[in-house]
């Protein structure tokens, strides 16, 4: 931290609860604004690395001590963990009056920090649109990095400018509005990794070592395309859609046919029932908004309903037991877990 970024007016004191990829990420990247982080919660030790790596020298402690000497408490836990330890820290009067607190989760807006508030607390919900390493190469990527800000109207501001300071760029969200907006998030990048995986073991399937390597250069076209489109698109613009490629854009029954067979034979021989259904429900979702936008007449869109009528919606694989596609690991790792034992947040 800069003396000259230490000495700015308005600094605060931050508290970090939770040095998961999110807190310890954006506890550091408060420093380098110039807020001198106080105390930071780390209990595994994948935690207590990474605190020590981007926040060094800042005090390991526990939870009440870091909000005891916080006037920003940043609350970086996991969703189903934010809402008792708000409620926990209140029955033991750990809140302090005018202290802000501020929560990374995208699906809560303030109401879950009402067990603080009514102790006096500035409540703010900052959750940022990103998914997280937890390594400083995620400082560069906060910069123009979308916010969702939600607060009550008269503390907004605070909010914005706190996600300024770091080079974000604040996204006002309305308290009722922000589950579809993380819903949102969570549909894109979420279902993006399981196209790609999707992709990729039909690549595999047909010979090629590499999918990855094949993959690259298309989908980072594709997606960079739709993105342009999207923005460009204005009010009432078609929007992402225009950027359809394809099959299903020309109309070619034929070829989506001979998709729907090869993969379904695919998911037969090696249990990846996923694939179709999902080609299946991505091809009527593509079928049905290339229409709405014009890009497709009627008669072709129907050939290509048509050609996709064979495949079953909804994947069996959940009752196929051993016959699904490969569990993510072993039994009982679903996933890095938290300090608490619960999974980690790396919003998304």
């Amino acid at each position: 931290m800069s003396a000259d970024a230490a000495s700015r007016p308005g600094r605060l004191g931050v508290g970090i609860v939770g040095a998961g990829r999110v807190g310890a990420v954006l506890g550091s990247a408060l420093r380098g604004a110039g807020h001198p982080v106080v105390g930071v919660s780390a209990v595994s030790a994948e935690s207590r690395e990474r605190a020590s790596t981007l926040l060094p020298g800042v005090p390991v402690l526990e939870v009440p001590e870091v909000v005891r000497r916080a006037e920003l408490v940043l609350l970086a836990v996991p969703d189903d963990v934010l809402a008792p330890l708000v409620r926990g820290l209140a029955d033991t009067g750990a809140w302090q009056a005018g202290q802000i607190v501020a929560h990374t989760s995208g699906r809560f807006g303030t109401a879950v920090l009402d067990p603080a508030r009514a102790a006096g607390v500035i409540p703010l919900a900052l959750h940022p649109a990103m998914t997280f390493t937890g390594t400083s190469l995620d400082l560069s990527r906060l910069v123009g990095c979308a916010f969702a800000v939600t607060a009550p109207g008269p503390v907004l501001p605070i909010g914005q400018a706190l996600v300024v300071e770091i080079g974000g760029e604040p996204v006002v969200v309305a308290e009722d509005q922000r589950p579809l907006y993380h819903a949102g998030l969570a549909h894109g990048a979420n279902h993006l990794v399981v196209l790609v995986a999707q992709a990729a073991q039909a690549l595999r399937a047909a010979g090629v070592e590499e999918p990855g390597h094949v993959l690259r250069p298309l989908l980072e076209a594709a997606l960079d395309g739709a993105l342009r489109a999207e923005d460009a698109a204005g009010e009432g613009g078609a929007g992402a859609i225009s950027a359809l490629t394809g099959p299903v854009r020309r109309g070619d029954a034929g070829t989506v046919a001979e998709h729907v067979a090869v993969l379904a034979a695919m998911g037969a021989a090696s249990g990846a029932v996923d694939v179709p259904t999902g080609y299946g429900a991505l091809s009527r979702a593509a079928t049905a908004r290339a229409l709405s936008a014009g890009l497709v007449r009627a008669d072709a869109a129907q050939h290509v309903l048509d050609a996709l009528a064979g495949i079953i919606t909804t994947p069996s694989v959940l009752q196929q037991g051993d016959h699904g596609t490969p569990p993510a690991g072993p039994p009982g790792q679903d996933g890095p877990a938290e300090d608490d034992g619960t999974p980690s947040q790396e919003d998304s």
